[in-house]
């Protein structure tokens, strides 16, 4: 059976706050800040988490706060480039028998 670390516990408040607080909506700025303060008090609520585990902590709600698709004016499918690699030489195999 797994137990549950102070670490899985931070974790999952983190993210419970990051839903209830919308953060999600608020510019990078206000993010980073609010980020910051949660995690020093996530800190002080779990004094077993090493310094090293509050770092990780920011960074993954950093990352969770992150939209999965950019949004905004500039991000359109009209200017998203391309992600897939090309083959080399896969035109000139087309039609080719």
């Amino acid at each position: 059976m797994h137990r549950t670390t102070d670490f899985d516990k931070a974790r999952d408040e983190l993210f419970a706050h990051i839903h209830r607080c919308d953060v999600l909506q608020a510019n990078e700025e206000q993010r980073a800040e609010w980020m910051k303060e949660t995690v020093d008090y996530l800190g002080e609520r779990y004094p077993a988490l090493a310094p090293e585990q509050l770092d990780e902590l920011k960074a993954i709600g950093a990352r969770f706060c992150q939209p999965a698709i950019p949004h905004g004016r500039g991000n359109t499918a009209l200017t998203l480039e391309d992600e897939t690699p090309e083959e080399d030489g896969a035109d000139s195999l087309v039609g080719a028998a």
